[in-house]
C-alpha cells in the first residue's frame, strides 16, 4: 500500500532533477506560488467532496500528490515528518 507512495516520491524527485520543462509536476516544482494555489484549490475541492460525500477518494489523491510536491518544493523531506510524527508518538 505505502509502495505507491514511495513510488510517487521517487517521481517528483526524479522531476526535480529532470530537465523536461514540460512536466506539470516540475513547473509545480519551480512555481511554488502556483504550488502553494495548487494545493489550496485542492484542499478545498475535498472539503466539498466530503460535505458532499462524493468523489472523495479522487480528490484525496489529488491533495496527496499536490502536498507532497509542495513539501519537495520547498526543500521538506517526507522521511523527516515522518521521524517527527514517530517522535509525536506516546
Amino acid at each position: 500500500m505505502f509502495k505507491t507512495l514511495e513510488e510517487l516520491i521517487t517521481v517528483i524527485r526524479q522531476r526535480k532533477e529532470s530537465s523536461v520543462e514540460e512536466s506539470y509536476t516540475k513547473k509545480l516544482l519551480k512555481d511554488k506560488k502556483f504550488s502553494v494555489k495548487k494545493v489550496k484549490e485542492e484542499m478545498a475541492e475535498l472539503i466539498d467532496a466530503i460535505e458532499k460525500n462524493s468523489n472523495k477518494i479522487h480528490e484525496s489523491a489529488d491533495v496527496l500528490y499536490h502536498f507532497m510536491v509542495l513539501l519537495e518544493a520547498n526543500g521538506i523531506k517526507i522521511e523527516d515528518v515522518m521521524d517527527e510524527l514517530k517522535k509525536r508518538q506516546k
